[in-house]
């Protein structure tokens, strides 16, 4: 159950409804996540889905690229919606069930295809140090431009965003789903999760 009350159609201000129906008439098609807190705030929840619907549906990045990213933030913060929305999502752009089952289990993936790699570990890197690998963001730059290590870089933080959020308010699964993660911890409260690093291969 979450923490706060989460705005119903039937009991919305006029403002919350007229952003609601914006959003449900959208890509996403359904009001789930965050944005269900996010209502309490139409200004806040307005800005929000354009920002996200921009950032998943509107870059430069192939959707694979953007998908494995947000996989990865998912898995680091622990959140159950975002995993459980965007594995869907990662499997229809062609990420295999082994490398999710791999994420998910904070083991090292075997990928295939080094955009896979580099987007890993850009991901990785930039959720548990706060930095990118020199030579590593170098690389990015020369796969897919200044523009889209710029996009990547937002998605990273817009799904934090939307991961802090989730957690923070205790946002209910989608459909009654199980939760997909097990939450790791440290002297005895809930911890980030640490995935593995791609050995020897963090550099181009």
């Amino acid at each position: 159950m979450s923490r706060i009350p989460l705005p119903a159609p039937e009991s919305m201000t006029e403002e919350q409804k007229r952003v609601y129906d914006h959003i449900v008439s959208g890509p996403r098609g359904r009001l789930v996540g965050p944005l269900r807190a996010a209502l309490h705030s139409p200004a806040l929840a307005e800005r929000w889905q354009a920002l996200g619907a921009l950032l998943r549906f509107g870059t430069s990045l192939p959707p694979r690229v953007s998908e494995l990213a947000i996989i990865v933030t998912a898995r680091r913060w622990n959140s159950q919606i975002e995993w459980h929305i965007h594995a869907q999502a990662a499997r229809a752009a062609g990420i295999s069930d082994a490398i999710l089952d791999a994420i998910r289990a904070r083991a090292e993936p075997a990928f295939e295809q080094r955009d896979d790699e580099v987007v890993y570990e850009f991901s990785r890197q930039l959720q548990e140090t706060g930095q990118v690998d020199p030579a590593l963001y170098a690389e990015a730059v020369r796969r897919w431009e200044a523009v889209g290590v710029v996009e990547l870089t937002a998605v990273i933080g817009y799904y934090t965003m939307v991961s802090m959020t989730l957690n923070a308010h205790e946002i209910p699964m989608p459909d009654d789903a199980p939760g997909p993660l097990d939450t790791p911890s440290q002297d005895g409260r809930p911890a980030l999760s640490r995935l593995a690093p791609l050995a020897g291969k963090e550099q181009g």
